[in-house]
């Protein structure tokens, strides 16, 4: 097995980085005196530049010191948070992963204007770092020639060491300063018979005579600041507790600390493995041939009367359910994860357009398949784009129709079954559906004058090339990334639900599969093949005699609970050439609110389904979504439900326009 690329490790801890850094940004927005975000903010750059001089990104590391030092004036008090340092950092932000994803890129020239908006920002003169320093802290900065002495005194958690910090080295950090005289407090250790080799009794008191700033003495500790006790002081008294007002809170006890002084064990916190996807990936293919060979297993134990072996089948059925349902859960993320990206594109759109934006998200902790969350972040970047330029109305518009000045977009999502709904809801203007059809009508989507449905007539914006926009912008008018999601959500088998209410604004909601690797089908049979009908689209299973089937012919519905319901012969649909059985099911399947019947000629039973790609010659037949290979070594094709109901619609209104 090869070792994992240090670089990569290092690219991918690094986008985590940047996701706290950007979520600690966006968040400090709402409160631009939270210390606790701009201390969270501080560290991760903190971390992010030690790590890509550790790595080799000495450009990196150079740039982001200019970052971290301008938060560390903003968390020492000596220059305040403001929106424009907010939005400088978030653009400097952008340009550290530049220099990740290309380290030998010619960025001078931008990087050098980054730093000057950064600079103004915190209102520094041509960059000096001394030009803008709060009174009170004057006399912690040395002059030229000048020596402090500052006296310290630290301690570290009992379970310091265990958790992999080693005194010593902070220690020799601080000698590295200037003259330091080191003493060790021993006033804690206990005897030894009670003692743990694995914690820290000891206490420190260093005398330390530097001309270096107490920021930087600080920064020695900023890993573990948060849990530590932290005195600094000048040797005169000037100087002020590390936690004390204006100055970072370093003398916080955390809870395993305070338990491991008290000699209390702390509990065991929750680990995390990182695992390549692709491993995942593989593993998941393993567990979906296990599957595969398990019902080879089932069938074939079901043909010989071998009690034994049926008892094998049967425990090997168990453990493989298991390992499945294991497995998909490994694959499901939060669709928090996927949500969280939007607050910076709001942020920045807000800012592109002048208008006065609120995100808010709903059911974060919906969990769907990480392969989903993936291929569902272009389409969601599109439909957010499409309902802040097209939706929103601008702050004087809104205002002029009584409504607030900020608009609201709506970011939701829940489990239905075996599908995740992702909403997308803007409270703006809604969908102009006269400039929609006029549209649709020029391009000769639809008849001029033809009877349409909201449903119909709203998904002509999914169409290629369509836009109702009267002119290109950054954000839309060329009519690509409306036909980007239509085509990406029906790679995914999901459908598109559209809402829009005039002057209140739109909905559109996503309905996607919560897997795409295995799920559970109703196996059915149609003349002499087999087919996968999706479980979490059956809504019901009836029978239909032939004659009812032979008194229907022309106008193919269904009574079922004082409604209509169309239905579907499969057997006509893909020309099997068969006559009917006697007995026939019609299964009725539904995507949103919309049902269609599907005739068959036998239900055969449950089916846990693998599913397998179409090859490229198949791919252009949209009645199905897949294949899967059964247990007696068959193929059979799982049908897109989505396609045959929309069939069924169609074959629906084309029966009640010529009755």
């Amino acid at each position: 097995m090869t070792s994992p690329d240090p670089i990569q490790v290092f690219r991918t801890e690094a986008a985590e980085l940047f996701e706290q850094i950007e979520s600690g940004l966006l968040d400090l927005l709402n409160d631009l005196t939270d210390r606790d975000r701009m201390d969270a903010v501080f560290r991760g750059l903190h971390t992010l530049k030690g790590s890509g001089a550790m790595f080799g990104f000495d450009a990196l590391a150079a740039f982001t010191h200019h970052c971290e030092t301008a938060f560390d004036r903003v968390r020492k008090g000596e220059v305040p948070a403001t929106e424009g340092l907010v939005s400088a950092v978030l653009q400097a932000q952008d340009h550290m992963r530049m220099l990740i994803e290309n380290p030998g890129g010619d960025f001078d020239q931008q990087g050098e204007a980054l730093l000057h908006r950064l600079n103004a920002a915190i209102g520094l003169v041509d960059g000096d770092e001394n030009a803008r320093v709060a009174p009170e802290t004057v006399a912690l900065v040395a002059r030229p020639g000048e020596v402090f002495t500052w006296k310290l005194k630290f301690s570290l958690p009992r379970n310091a060491m265990a958790n992999g910090t080693n005194p010593l080295g902070l220690l020799d950090e601080l000698a590295d300063m200037g003259e330091c005289e080191i003493v060790a407090d021993r006033s804690q250790l206990p005897d030894l018979l009670s003692m743990s080799p694995a914690d820290l009794y000891l206490r420190w008191e260093v005398t330390l005579k530097t001309d270096r700033p107490r920021r930087e003495i600080e920064d020695i500790f900023i890993f573990v600041i948060d849990d530590m006790h932290l005195e600094i002081n000048l040797e005169n008294g000037i100087g002020q507790k590390a936690d004390g007002p204006g100055a970072a809170p370093t003398s916080v006890e955390s809870g395993a600390a305070s338990n491991a002084s008290a000699g209390g064990k702390s509990t065991k916190s929750d680990e995390n493995v990182r695992v390549p996807a692709e491993r995942l990936d593989e593993l998941m293919d393993r567990v979906g041939e296990l599957v595969i060979a398990q019902s080879r297993l089932s069938q074939l134990a079901a043909s010989i009367a071998n009690v034994q072996l049926r008892d094998v089948a049967e425990d090997v059925d168990r453990l493989s359910g298991e390992l499945r349902d294991t497995m998909m859960v490994l694959r499901m993320v939060p669709v928090g994860s996927l949500f969280g990206r939007f607050r910076r594109l709001v942020h920045d759109l807000s800012r592109e357009t002048g208008k006065s934006i609120e995100l808010h998200t709903e059911g974060e902790t919906t969990e769907v398949d990480k392969t989903v969350i993936e291929r569902l972040a272009d389409p969601l970047v599109h439909l957010v784009r499409n309902s802040i330029d097209h939706g929103l109305e601008t702050p004087g518009e809104r205002q002029s129709s009584g409504k607030s000045t900020t608009g609201r977009v709506t970011l939701a999502a829940s489990q239905a079954g075996g599908e995740v709904v992702i909403t997308i809801k803007d409270d703006g203007r809604g969908i102009n559906r006269d400039r929609v059809r006029a549209k649709g009508e020029a391009a000769g989507l639809i008849q001029p004058g033809a009877a349409v449905s909201d449903q119909e007539l709203f998904h002509l914006i999914f169409h290629p090339g369509f836009s109702t926009a009267d002119k290109v912008t950054n954000l839309s008018g060329r009519g690509v990334g409306m036909d980007v999601v239509k085509r990406t959500v029906d790679a995914l088998r999901g459908t598109i639900d559209i809402r829009s209410e005039d002057g209140a604004g739109s909905a559109i909601s996503l309905r996607i599969p919560l897997t795409l690797a295995i799920i559970d089908g109703l196996l059915v049979r149609v003349g002499e093949a087999r087919y996968v009908i999706p479980l979490s689209a059956v809504e019901e299973c009836l029978e239909i005699s032939l004659d009812d089937d032979i008194r229907s012919r022309g106008r193919s519905f269904i009574s079922l609970r004082d409604s209509l319901v169309p239905y579907l012969r499969l057997r006509e649909v893909f020309e099997t050439g068969t006559q009917p059985e006697l007995h026939q099911k019609c299964v009725i399947v539904a995507t949103g609110s919309e049902r269609v019947g599907l005739v068959v000629d036998q239900i055969i039973g449950d089916h846990q389904t693998v599913i397998k790609s179409m090859s490229k010659l198949h791919q252009h037949v949209d009645t199905f979504s897949g294949a899967t290979i059964l247990g007696d070594g068959g193929v059979a094709l799982i049908l897109d439900v989505a396609q045959l109901v929309s069939r069924g619609q169609k074959q629906e209104a084309h029966m009640r326009a010529v009755g």
